[in-house]
Order: structure tokens, then C-alpha cells, then sequence
């Protein structure tokens, strides 16, 4: 059975679609699934912001497919690990968990490289392009442990 991965942010359109990008690079795509969703609605259907789908497109990753979605409490039961950007999101997604085991699932994405350090990866709509550069470099790097985490086990 495939092991599942949620990368979460507020509108699924900048830093957790990404996040999925970068991941799925890095993975065996027959051993992990991953996906992407956000905490609020207003992106529900739509495409990654421009400059994430740019930015991707500069390390050769196609982000274009993926469409917004929003979070939801089934999410604890089809995924075994959920990753927030940030500590809002994390409030967010931890308020809709019912159990031990669903809270067990959630962690800062950049808990990763900053442990026990409450680090946001910064959103970067309001800004311009090396906001989305810088993103992509933190995600690059807690994906490359999250990788090598579940290539090994150990996540």
C-alpha cells in the first residue's frame, strides 16, 4: 500500500501545490502519493498561482494539472502524513482532528530543517518573484528530508 501525503497551506495555489511538486520529484511515485490541499475555499478549482507554475517550471517540475481543493476532516482518514506550511494552517487543520492518531499526523513542513523551532514558510502572494523563489528553496530542502525519511522509514 502506498504511503499518503498531504501538503496544506490557506489556498492551495502558492506554497502547497509546490510542495507537492517538489515531493513527487523526489519520490518513488509507485511507493508514495501525494497531494495538496488548502484551509480556506476561494481556490476551489483553480489552477497554481502563475508564479508557483513559473517558478516550478525553472527546476523542471509541471505543477499545471493540479487544481485547488480544501482541506477536509476525511483528509485524516486518506492520508498518513499532512504537512502545513505554517503555524495558522496548522492551528487550522488540528481544530477539524477528531483523534490522537489524526493529530499524530499533522506537522510544520519545516519542522523538517528547524526542529521544534515553529518556523512558517513565509506565503509569498502578496510579494514578488524571490518570494516564490525563496519558498521554493525552503520546500526543496524539507522535501529532501521528508524523501529520504520515507525512503527509509522513518518519517
Amino acid at each position: 500500500m502506498k504511503t499518503r501525503v498531504l501538503m496544506v497551506c490557506l489556498g492551495n495555489i502558492c506554497r502547497s501545490p509546490l510542495a507537492e511538486g517538489i515531493l513527487k520529484s523526489k519520490v518513488d511515485s509507485s511507493k508514495v502519493f501525494v497531494d495538496s490541499a488548502g484551509t480556506g475555499s476561494w481556490h476551489i478549482g483553480s489552477e497554481p498561482d502563475s508564479r508557483s507554475i513559473a517558478t516550478a517550471k525553472r527546476y523542471d517540475l509541471d505543477i499545471t494539472d493540479q487544481r485547488g481543493r480544501q482541506f477536509s476532516k476525511k483528509d485524516f482518514e486518506d492520508f498518513d502524513f499532512i504537512f502545513t506550511m505554517d503555524n495558522s494552517n496548522f492551528k487550522d487543520v488540528m481544530s477539524l482532528a477528531e483523534t490522537d492518531e489524526d493529530r499524530q499526523k499533522v506537522h510544520l513542513i519545516l519542522e523538517e530543517i528547524f526542529p521544534s523551532e515553529n518556523v512558517d514558510v513565509p506565503d509569498p502572494y502578496h510579494g514578488g518573484e524571490q518570494g516564490f523563489e525563496n519558498v521554493y528553496q525552503m520546500l526543496n530542502e524539507a522535501c529532501e528530508i521528508i524523501a529520504e525519511k520515507l525512503e527509509k522509514g522513518t518519517l
